[in-house]
């Protein structure tokens, strides 16, 4: 049985994850290698980085290390995906690693004792951990490809002037406990 807690985060994921791709749907292929400068990251370059990330934390998460001896951190930095087809493939096998992760944990997992980097975390430290890292990258995701499209750009959240009207709908309604991503 899922608690509130593991059902939450993964919509919470979820949502990040949608975040993500709902960005994609908006750029090209040139979009994804854009930077703003030799020190700045490409959407592409935080993607492999987020991908790297995911596969190491969460593959036999529960029996091994969350920093794999296979991973090579730096060359997440190094550019190159070919094409937004070909970074939306790892893009998918980073988040199903997590999610098979997730999905396979129980309410009584949740305290058990998981190691990054030789650091003890309850199952519940490693995914906030990690969920804030990748909302951290999302949002510079999001950021990039709002830069890159300016006015063409589909809002993915309450358009700027239209919080009043988004308010008096919410409002509108009868009170209801659900996740805000429920209605997404």
């Amino acid at each position: 049985m899922k608690n509130n807690y593991l059902e939450s985060i993964d919509k919470q994921f979820t949502y990040y994850k949608n975040l993500g791709e709902n960005t994609f749907s908006q750029l090209s292929d040139k979009d994804i290698h854009w930077q703003y400068n030799d020190q700045s990251n490409s959407i592409a370059i935080v993607v492999k980085h987020m991908v790297g990330n995911m596969l190491s934390r969460w593959t036999n998460f529960r029996t091994e290390d969350g920093e794999k001896e296979w991973r090579n951190r730096d060359t997440e930095f190094e550019d190159t995906y070919g094409s937004l087809e070909e970074m939306l493939v790892a893009w998918k096998i980073g988040w199903t690693c997590l999610f098979d992760a997730i999905n396979s944990l129980e309410e009584k997992d949740i305290e058990e004792i998981i190691y990054i980097r030789n650091q003890g975390h309850t199952i519940t430290e490693a995914i906030n951990r990690q969920l804030s890292h990748y909302s951290y990258h999302v949002g510079q995701l999001v950021y990039i490809g709002r830069m890159l499209k300016s006015n063409e750009w589909k809002s993915l959240s309450v358009p700027i002037n239209k919080s009043k009207n988004y308010n008096i709908d919410k409002f509108s309604k009868e009170k209801i406990r659900k996740h805000f991503t429920d209605d997404l």
